[in-house]
């Protein structure tokens, strides 16, 4: 006899509870969002209407500037009103910068939940073409939340080139360049890190390049570095980036694998790119002309200099 589903209790539901903890816990996370939505709509408000603020307060700095040259002397009076304004000047940029890190945090939270639900989800990864996966790698490094340091701060471990603390353990989902061995060849890849086991000290990464085949490789840690999670602003924080002629690994464009290269020019403002020279033996110098690439693809090389 084959099996047939029956129903307890002639009324009662068939769904499973693992499907209505799913189904809950999907709410959940539904509402939370919404939620996060919200909070975030009233923080662009506040830094709207704070920045307009400000930008008054310095239309009053300028004027007064303007009318100290035209009376060409400098009274009490206009230094104690420079003063005041310039104060309140410090205090309005302080109160913006606070209210966008708050609203960073609000857009991280949404990736965060989002992430977790994909990983979570019993659906198989789906297979992306590879210009759909390289638009996604790119939009990643565009979206790569900007670190803003508060005054006297330092930036914080996987914020540009800054490494990740010795106990730093990437969790499921982040993305990482994994050494992996193909055709007797080491190469640097990039991967997405399924988990990690405590007793091994190692990891099981999913090669990111699904054009060529889902390869899930098992590897320890020294083989995996773990990429930024902040962009360093290269106004506030230069000592974050890595300074020209530095030896790294870098995603050579239109790729997933990393590679040898020397920084050509490191990022001048937050929007901007690396420039790098890869190093490549078919050219008289064996470097390549420079290519730009995201802080989010360029890590620390722990090799030796050029072979």
């Amino acid at each position: 006899m084959g099996r047939t589903k029956t129903n307890s209790g002639g009324g009662g539901s068939s769904q499973s509870p693992l499907t209505s903890d799913n189904s809950t816990s999907t709410a959940a996370a539904e509402t939370r969002i919404k939620d996060l939505l919200k909070e975030l709509y009233e923080l662009i408000h506040q830094i709207q209407d704070e920045r307009a603020q400000g930008e008054h307060n310095l239309t009053n700095i300028s004027k007064t500037h303007e009318r100290m040259q035209q009376e060409q002397k400098i009274t009490p009076y206009y230094k104690n009103k420079l003063k005041g304004l310039y104060k309140t000047a410090m205090q309005d940029a302080e109160l913006e910068a606070e209210l966008l890190r708050k609203a960073l945090d609000k857009i991280t939270e949404v990736k965060g939940i989002r992430e977790n639900r994909r990983l979570d989800s019993d659906r198989p990864k789906p297979i992306m073409r590879r210009g759909v996966l390289m638009s996604m790698l790119q939009q990643n490094a565009q979206t790569l939340p900007l670190w803003v340091s508060k005054p006297g701060e330092r930036p914080p471990p996987l914020c540009g080139a800054m490494p990740a603390d010795s106990n730093y353990v990437a969790k499921p989902g982040d993305k990482v360049a994994a050494r992996v061995k193909s055709d007797e060849e080491e190469n640097w890849i990039l991967a997405e890190v399924v988990n990690f086991n405590q007793s091994s000290n190692k990891y099981d990464v999913d090669d990111i390049d699904a054009d060529e085949g889902k390869e899930r490789h098992t590897l320890s840690k020294r083989r995996i570095v773990p990429l930024p999670i902040w962009k360093a602003n290269p106004e506030t924080d230069p000592d974050a980036l890595f300074m020209k002629d530095t030896l790294v690994l870098a995603l050579y464009p239109q790729t997933t694998c990393f590679y040898r290269a020397l920084i050509h020019e490191p990022p001048k403002k937050p929007q901007d790119d690396y420039s790098v020279l890869f190093e490549d033996t078919s050219y008289p110098d064996g470097y390549s002309p420079p290519l730009l690439v995201a802080q989010r693809y360029v890590i620390c090389c722990k090799e030796d200099k050029k072979k």
